[in-house]
């Protein structure tokens, strides 16, 4: 029988890549700042492996082992559309560098990660006219890894939105993993032939397939029994849509709302293709989801609650949330959606990583 494939998850959150690595995975390390997520992460998986506190106080020394794989998820706030778009100079994401560090130090000691998976916004393509873009590529060169860049909406999967970039790096990139792929958008060509010559010569065309079409809408992941708004209170959202929106509330239709500020005033702008919005953290970019349900000639309106959030993320039923809801919608929304990370997995990573790995002590 194989051995586990390793991996350290940095800016590990609630482990949601953890989660989606699966059982044929061994975490060796996994480090976060932010309390809530640390209590959620050691809630769901012990604290063995975790380590609380700013990145940039970690050593190598405190890296067991050597992983196949490191998993960064790092802040995305300054690639944000919604964000200031400070790039990699920027406060929060400046944190990558602290990751990256480490990263160098583990190369200098000879035992760097065989892979590396960066997930962001997709901003990071285009920040600063591609130039954030071409930093982080030129970064992974020099360290000795061959890249590409996928582009996969959670909403492939989970019924939201929720694009995001996944920048997979190889010291041993595997020419037969490479080829045509659903997931090789025109953001992410772009940004491919934005790079200079001597960084696309490191360019890897992962080939990942498309996943089989979703089955299941927002109406599935609603939970029994919540409560809903007042008439009145959803009377008031209603009259914030234009009339092309309340058209859109037929019966049978459940769908999601976000408040947004329009040239016009505040505005509720309702979609209802099945599909739930990209969840946010409750202090970031839009407001909370509210949830809209059509029948009989009359709406409902309510708050998206925190499991029902976390099916979005593609959370089993049995994982612990945060008791308070904004603290749980904090967790769940500021992470990767749990069956990306398996897809990708599955389809790539264990592919790339299984063959001749090496079985290196992770004391």
């Amino acid at each position: 029988m194989s051995r586990p494939l390793t991996f350290y998850e940095f800016f590990a959150g609630g482990g949601m890549a953890r989660l989606g690595l699966g059982s044929a995975w061994r975490c060796l390390f996994a480090n976060d700042f932010d309390p809530v997520k640390v209590a959620t992460y050691r809630a769901n998986f012990g604290s063995e492996d975790l380590r609380a506190g700013d990145v940039w106080q970690l050593s190598a020394a405190d890296l067991p082992g050597q992983a196949d794989l490191a998993w960064a998820s790092s802040p995305c706030q300054d690639f944000s559309l919604a964000g200031g778009r400070a790039g990699l100079a920027g406060g929060r994401s400046s944190a990558f560098f602290g990751f990256w560090r480490l990263i160098e130090a583990l190369n200098a000691e000879g035992r760097a990660p065989r892979a590396i998976v960066i997930e962001n916004v997709v901003g990071l393509l285009t920040s600063h006219g591609g130039k954030d873009f071409e930093a982080l590529c030129g970064t992974l060169a020099k360290e000795g890894y061959s890249f590409g860049a996928l582009e996969v909406d959670a909403a492939c999967f989970t019924p939201q939105s929720r694009p995001r970039v996944f920048v997979v790096a190889s010291r041993d990139p595997r020419p037969e993993l490479t080829g045509d792929s659903p997931f090789h958008t025109p953001a992410v060509r772009a940004a491919f032939d934005r790079l200079p010559v001597e960084l696309r010569a490191h360019w890897c065309w992962w080939r990942v397939p498309a996943p089989p079409t979703r089955n299941t809408d927002l109406g599935a992941v609603l939970e029994d029994g919540a409560a809903w708004r007042s008439d009145d209170d959803t009377d008031r959202l209603l009259s914030l849509m234009t009339p092309a929106h309340r058209n859109r509330l037929s019966d049978g239709t459940v769908g999601a709302v976000f408040r947004r500020t329009r040239a016009d005033g505040q505005r509720a702008e309702v979609r209802t293709d099945g599909l739930a919005g990209c969840l946010r953290t409750p202090r970031g970019g839009s407001s909370r989801q509210t949830i809209v349900a059509a029948e009989g000639g009359k709406v409902r309106s309510r708050l998206l609650t925190p499991r029902e959030g976390a099916r979005l993320m593609g959370l089993p039923e049995s994982y612990q949330l945060p008791e308070r809801a904004t603290a749980a919608l904090h967790v769940v929304g500021d992470g990767v959606a749990v069956p990306v990370v398996r897809w990708l997995a599955e389809h790539l990573l264990e592919s790339l990583l299984r063959d001749a790995a090496p079985a290196i002590a992770a004391e």
